[in-house]
């Protein structure tokens, strides 16, 4: 039986030249998004306690930009 790798190499194979560029750039994508998933924890961590800084009356005029 054959892995998930195994039967993306054999799907992707079948592809033209740009289109398995597309899914090599997407698989780029998901490996960012890996390894930068920490980040976005450490952001919704700090979002109660900035709240107050970032939802004030003095910056109303960057809400839009």
């Amino acid at each position: 039986m054959m892995n998930t790798a195994e039967i993306i190499f054999n799907q992707v194979k079948t592809l033209s030249e740009p289109m398995a560029r597309e899914v090599l750039d997407f698989v780029g994508y998901l490996k960012g998004k890996q390894e930068h998933g920490g980040l976005d924890d450490l952001m919704l961590a700090q979002e109660g306690a900035l709240s107050a800084i970032w939802d004030n009356a003095e910056d109303e005029a960057w809400n839009d930009v």
